[in-house]
């Protein structure tokens, strides 16, 4: 166990080194480690508890996502039976149901073409014969598609699981640092964004679902008149972005969707100066932008961002090129959020803020402080407790647990991982876990000794004989590191990515880099007696 050959000594001693020159960058002025190349810029990113920043609590709107799942129901049947040429009359969305009438020579084949609309739920769900649609015969030609509770709960899910991805995108766009964006719950996502001290563009951005259409003006009624009810069946009346608030008659059937774009910039009008939002369709959306236009030249066309449009302007010319630009009164800061909202893309369901905090560098600097002062008094009570106790062994076991810290500062930073006060206190508690690693190994030297066995014999015994027991005890830790990491939320996961990493260190280093200063000393001294 004490015999090194020169290769794997050299192998300890860079893995070990290189490890730790990734901690280097976080002990350095930041306009030092701009200058050096973007692979070696790596650093641990401070949490929302040490320096400050945003805490942000959002839901996402389940009545909304019950509303869309409705309508989309509602569509598909629409579709499915005029696919079919079955001849309908009153389909309409009833309270958690669709129903739709049929004639009763038609009823047979209505039933089977809209059990085809019914899937099965995925995961747990539709191994319990749970369905996303029930379809039943009322009778008297009635048919009911009801979407049960479980189907909902489900789309909730996947609402949530999308807003979490689009929510990120928005938020990378604002060039903020690490970003700290997860679950909780069913319809909740957490929002943590250190050191952004204004939370409120980010509120703006968070708040807009984002849903972008264009859809044709209708000409054949006033505004105003519609405004007064008389609103055709298939149009409806929206209101315009800017103020004074302008009423538009928009047609229900979207021509091209937001989902469709690729790209969007925002810029300078050539002719006007104007702050303006350009941007690009995908083939498909290019093609159907492209149709629309070609069809409905001097017509107006209108915008529609979230319900609310930002301009009508007239179809001068088919628009074939499948780019375009958005013009509407905006700030370059509104021009700038709006791009960033259509790049990111739409949210599917409307988030709600519940809960905000915003946590000062004031707090956060006293955070830092109290765990500076937490980690040097730990570290000193430990340095002199292994040097009153194993004297140069001890000193050994100091160096050990020293490079032990700096490797997991090193792992942090190679990762860009997040430093909480919680991740504070795993690291406190690794130096312990460390060093009880090298107890374990010299107090099994000391029985070594005492049972006759030679210095160097006893050296090596105690090494071999410990490994079992250090394996055991890191083993166990780590496996209620990682399920605090897999059920943990924010501080809780800091924590176990701390202790995780440390555990990790810890073996590393107590059974090479600690055994191979412990090989290069009786190497060097050749020892008759062990100094423990």
């Amino acid at each position: 166990m004490l015999y090194f050959t020169r290769w794997k000594a050299l192998a300890v001693i860079l893995t070990a080194l290189i490890v730790c020159l990734f901690a280097v960058p976080n002990f350095l002025p930041e306009s030092t480690v701009k200058a050096w190349p973007k692979w070696a810029q790596r650093h641990v990113v401070l949490g929302l508890d040490l320096q400050g920043g945003s805490h942000i609590l959002l839901e996402v709107d389940s009545n909304s996502v019950k509303k869309d799942k409705l309508d989309q129901v509602r569509d598909d049947v629409r579709r499915t039976l005029r696919d079919a040429k079955i001849g309908y009359t009153g389909l309409a969305v009833r309270g958690e149901s669709v129903e739709v009438r049929v004639k009763d020579t038609d009823l047979t084949a209505a039933l089977a073409k809209l059990r085809e609309l019914s899937q099965p739920l995925g995961g747990l769900l539709g191994s319990s014969g749970q369905r996303s649609v029930e379809v039943s015969d009322v009778g008297g030609g009635l048919i009911r598609l009801t979407v049960p509770p479980a189907a909902i709960t489900e789309r909730v899910r996947q609402s949530v699981e999308q807003s979490i991805q689009i929510v990120e995108r928005r938020i990378n766009e604002l060039g903020t640092v690490e970003p700290l964006i997860q679950r909780q719950g069913i319809d909740r996502i957490l929002v943590q964004v250190p050191g952004l001290q204004d939370p409120t563009r980010l509120k703006e951005l968070l708040g807009k679902t984002a849903k972008l259409d264009f859809r044709m003006v209708d000409s054949t009624v006033p505004a105003d008149q519609a405004q007064q009810g008389r609103v055709p069946p298939d149009s409806e009346v929206l209101m315009s972005a800017s103020s004074p608030k302008v009423p538009y008659v928009i047609k229900k059937q979207v021509l091209v969707s937001g989902g469709d774009l690729t790209d969007a910039q925002p810029g300078f009008d050539q002719r006007s100066g104007e702050p303006i939002v350009s941007f690009r369709f995908n083939t498909s959306g290019a093609r159907k932008f492209a149709q629309a236009t070609l069809e409905n030249v001097g017509q107006p066309f209108a915008i529609v961002l979230d319900n609310e449009v930002i301009s009508a302007p007239v179809i001068r010319e088919p628009i074939t090129g499948g780019s375009g630009q958005i013009s509407g009164s905006f700030t370059v800061q509104g021009a700038n959020d709006l791009a960033i909202l259509l790049r990111a893309g739409a949210l599917p369901a409307p988030l709600t803020i519940i809960e905000e905090r915003t946590v000062g560098p004031g707090l956060g600097q006293d955070s830092i402080a109290a765990g500076e002062l937490a980690s040097y008094v730990g570290s000193v009570l430990v340095i002199v407790f292994m040097l009153l106790t194993y004297r140069l062994f001890g000193f050994f076991a100091n160096v050990a647990v020293a490079i032990n810290v700096a490797m997991i500062f090193g792992i942090l930073s190679l990762l860009n991982a997040t430093l909480t006060l919680p991740g504070i206190a795993g690291i406190v508690l690794t130096v312990g876990i460390a060093v009880d690693s090298n107890v374990l190994i010299y107090e099994r030297i000391r029985e070594e000794l005492r049972a006759g066995r030679t210095a160097i014999s006893a050296i090596d015994a105690g090494f071999t004989r410990a490994l079992a027991t250090i394996l055991d005890s890191n083993i166990t830790t780590f496996i209620a590191a990682a399920v605090l990491f897999y059920i943990g939320t924010g501080p809780v996961r800091g924590f176990a990515v701390t202790l995780g990493i440390g555990i990790i260190t810890t073996v590393f280093t107590a059974f090479t880099v600690t055994r191979l200063i412990v090989a290069m000393w009786v190497a060097w001294k050749r020892p008759k007696t062990v100094p423990i």
